[in-house]
């Protein structure tokens, strides 16, 4: 008998993409529409996950940005910027995104 050659080949599923595709197509949806406008006097802003409020806060206040509500994440705050650079400000400070605080209302609420 001959020796035989086995090659194996190591493939992810085929339903793997398709739930990548459904995953990234989701978070592009979310992210469009929970955008905040540029003309929006109050808006929730994301800081990275891993800052407690303390930084948070501080962040916003760095900003000029009137702190409105704080919510279940310490990251993610509920804020009033100043002016209209109050968005550019705040990205500066370290705010990853602004999102429409009234997608998110449900979402984040603290309870006391």
């Amino acid at each position: 008998m001959g020796q035989t050659d086995i090659t194996i080949s190591r493939r992810w599923p085929a339903w793997l993409n398709a739930t990548l595709l459904l995953a990234v197509s989701f978070i592009g949806v979310a992210g469009l529409s929970f955008q905040a406008r540029p003309d929006t006097e109050i808006v929730a802003v994301a800081f990275p996950v891993w800052w407690d409020s303390r930084q948070a806060v501080s962040a916003a206040a760095s900003a000029n940005a009137a702190i409105v509500r704080v919510t279940a994440v310490p990251s993610l705050l509920v804020v009033r910027p100043d002016g209209h650079e109050g968005l550019s400000r705040l990205q500066a400070a370290g705010a990853w995104f602004t999102i429409d605080p009234q997608a998110i209302a449900a979402c984040f609420t603290k309870v006391i």
